[in-house]
């Protein structure tokens, strides 16, 4: 049954994308609906693949959703995909074949019809717009990692249909079109628009990527029915490793622009057109040469011979173990490019005659040198202030320089174990080590500085920094599950005591009408507003309003009242007694408490029962139901208290926009005495009363406070939120020097003349 519909699915495909057009040459359409089925073919795989990731991940962000609005929406959207997957894969290869069928009608149209720009205006939806900026983006990245073969295909279409050579929106199966095909495919399906940009990152990660074979598959088809035979792509001239560089300051030696710009760098390792990786590395040493031939007063490079690898490593490992013998703070600060240049010329030159050749680092190695230091410059930039981050950092600098200087791929490669690990032990000590020297921190303290002290001590290799990434992520899984369990410990005790405080509202609501309209005195009032409204409060927390149980305490608080007549009077003292009980009273206290009120007409009362003054006293010191064993009774209200401050426009607008983040919104609170920082993050809060609860990176619990003081302390810039980053601090860092080297280099603009501004 699976084979049959297998086979009959396919054949619907391949009706879809069937070409038909009268005017074509019968050759022409023949070899056009060949590369349509190869194209179909080929797709079949790679989109099935990228909706059933699709659907995972819509399932997994419904889990980890704290709204019930988000995880709605990711069920709604899972469910109409899993429905819809079949019709999907259809109208994708009806726009397919739609293409196939218009290749030519640019060429055709007339021109009269295309409507000048200042005819179209209209407001764009940021929804739309948002669209079609990631539709962009996809064909710009698939265009880049395609670019030979589609070079080829666009040509070899191009002479079937005696059109220019096709590319962009104009090839039919290129990563513009379907990636227009993948979004008017998805039209049907009505997904909210988060969920349509995370379907176009699955096409492009499972769809777009996987087009090489396909596109190599067609292109041999065409070459073997002899459409243009002898046609190779043309590689994109590179200039790397041979170009002129600065000698001086002056800038008449400045280099060309690099064919390959660092997109912030950390993104390395994307194929150029012909193939090739992006030499990031010396696209950033040629920012750096232009910055330096942009400045004047800068001297050129001193004489002498270029240290080796193993020279350099061997000065490296000196300045290492010297910087280790220091105790003072010095020893562990992050060092600037042109501190660590002297320190390694003094290493290099040590010992020598002073009449004897300078050793000098080549111009590479000085490049290296420069980028790793200002790498770690922009890293310390990104660190909040007081935590202990920047001493680690400053230990880490050398032995990640040794590894840069030693592999290049360090500037190449994004997922480098070396890069990683500066990166998670960063984070780390960023986000964990708050500058507190309490014993929660030591572990993780001690974690960190023994990782950093192998890394010194042993030899720079991608092996020992994958060793090293390895342990402290697996540490610092355990602590996250272990924080992650107190805090779902935190927020389980809030919602409990979010309902127990409801349902004591609740029940002294329905004690104040009885209240009002029989006053009791005394005893019976004593244990009706101490005792037996937790007795309300807990049946209405486990049984519901309009539950049996709850009506039943209800009538026995109208029987104390004398508001119902009592038929049988000891069958009400023991449930009196019984409810009670379940309050956490003692046995003797609360029969005591019952026969005072009930049983007074008892032929057999057990023993000398306390008055009724002493009982009562008793119920007012009772601990009531959820407060802390150590906390003190309250006192008896003589007055109303004092009403809260009008909040301002301000705190209302920033209570409402408190009112609508999710659960896992960071802040930082500012102690004005001592200026520290410290970073909570707003794990639950109630719609209903406001009150929220804070906790620790840690899962430990904060202060507690409601939405309104929380906007209260926002308002007078004693706390601020924290936005989420996309991105981590060293891919952050990474697009600060990138940015930073492109601004230096950049050429001024002349100011605007004065009559501009009038």
């Amino acid at each position: 049954m699976d084979v049959g519909h297998d086979r009959r699915h396919s054949s619907a495909l391949h009706q879809g994308g069937r070409i038909v057009n009268a005017h074509w040459p019968a050759r022409t359409q023949r070899l056009l609906e060949a590369s349509c089925h190869q194209c179909v073919d080929g797709l079949q795989e790679p989109l099935r693949r990228c909706l059933s990731e699709f659907e995972k991940q819509l399932f997994a962000q419904a889990e980890r959703a704290h709204h019930t609005g988000d995880q709605q929406d990711c069920f709604s959207s899972r469910q109409r995909v899993l429905q819809g997957r079949a019709a999907y894969a259809q109208r994708f290869v009806l726009h397919i074949g739609s293409a196939f069928n218009g290749i030519d009608s640019a060429r055709s149209a007339p021109a009269a019809a295309n409507p000048k720009p200042w005819q179209t205006l209209a407001l764009v939806d940021p929804g739309e717009q948002e669209v079609s900026m990631s539709l962009e983006q996809l064909g710009v990245r698939g265009e880049v990692r395609h670019a030979s073969v589609l070079y080829e295909l666009g040509h070899r279409l191009a002479v079937l249909v005696g059109a220019p050579p096709l590319e962009g929106l104009a090839l039919p199966l290129g990563p513009y079109a379907l990636a227009r095909a993948c979004h008017g495919a998805g039209a049907e399906l009505e997904l909210p628009l988060k969920h349509q940009l995370m379907l176009l990152q699955h096409f492009d990660q499972w769809v777009i990527q996987a087009l090489a074979p396909m596109y190599d598959v067609i292109n041999a088809h065409l070459q073997g029915d002899g459409i243009l035979p002898q046609l190779r792509s043309i590689p994109i001239p590179r200039h790397v490793g041979k170009r002129s560089r600065p000698v001086g300051g002056n800038g008449a030696a400045a280099t060309s622009e690099p064919t390959a710009e660092p997109i912030g760098a950390p993104h390395a390792g994307v194929s150029a057109g012909s193939g090739a990786p992006i030499e990031v590395l010396e696209s950033l040493r040629d920012l750096l040469a232009r910055q330096r031939a942009s400045q004047s007063g800068v001297s050129g490079q001193a004489a002498g011979r270029a240290a080796s690898e193993q020279e350099l490593q061997s000065a490296l490992g000196a300045l290492q173990q010297h910087l280790a013998q220091l105790t003072d703070q010095a020893g562990r600060e992050l060092r600037s490019a042109a501190r660590l240049r002297e320190e390694l010329l003094a290493q290099l030159n040590a010992g020598k005659p002073g009449d004897a050749p300078r050793t000098r680092l080549s111009d590479e190695q000085g490049d290296k040198v420069e980028l790793v230091a200002r790498l770690f410059e922009q890293l310390g930039q990104q660190l909040q202030r007081g935590s202990n981050a920047r001493q680690l950092l400053g230990d880490l600098q050398l032995p990640v320089l040794r590894m840069a200087v030693t592999d290049r791929d360090f500037f190449e490669q994004r997922e480098h174990p070396a890069r990683r690990l500066l990166d998670t032990v960063t984070a780390a000590a960023n986000d964990w080590l708050d500058g507190n020297d309490d014993e929660s921190n030591r572990p993780l303290a001690s974690k960190l500085e023994q990782l950093v002290a192998r890394a010194s001590r042993e030899p720079p290799s991608a092996g020992l920094y994958t060793t090293l990434l390895a342990d402290i992520e697996h540490h610092l899984a355990l602590l996250t599950r272990k924080a992650q369990a107190a805090e779902r410990r935190h927020v389980e005790a809030a919602q409990g005591r979010e309902r127990l405080d409801q349902a004591r509202h609740r029940a002294g609501e329905l004690m104040a009408e009885r209240f009002a309209l029989s006053p009791p005195r005394g005893l019976l009032r004593a244990l009706l507003d101490r005792a037996w409204s937790d007795v309300l409060a807990l049946t209405l927390l486990r049984h519901g309003e309009d539950s049996e149980a709850f009506d039943t305490q209800l009538a026995i608080t109208d029987q104390l009242l004398g508001r119902l007549p009592v038929g049988d009077r000891r069958q009400l003292q023991a449930e009196v007694e019984a409810g009670l009980q379940q309050i956490g009273m003692h046995a003797e206290e609360a029969v005591q408490v019952a026969q005072r009120l009930l049983g007074a007409g008892s032929p057999d009362p057990v023993g000398e029962l306390p008055s009724a003054t002493d009982l009562a006293l008793r119920l007012k010191q009772h601990q009531r139901l959820g407060e802390l064993q150590s906390a003190p009774p309250p006192e008896p209200v003589l007055a109303p208290p004092a009403a809260a401050p009008e909040p301002s426009p301000r705190e209302r607008d920033i209570e409402r926009h408190l009112r609508q983040l999710p659960f896992g919104s960071w802040f930082e609170f500012v102690d004005p005495a001592s200026g520290q920082i410290a970073r909570r993050k707003l794990a639950w809060y109630s719609p209903v009363s406001g009150h929220c609860l804070l906790v620790s990176r840690r899962g430990q619990r904060g202060d507690e406070m409601s939405l309104a003081q929380l906007a209260r302390e926002v308002a007078s810039g004693r706390a601020c939120e924290v936005p989420a980053q996309p991105e981590s601090l060293l891919d952050r860092a990474w697009r600060s020097l990138t940015g930073s080297l492109r601004q230096a280099t950049a050429p001024r603009r002349p100011a605007p003349p004065e009559d501009a501004h009038r």
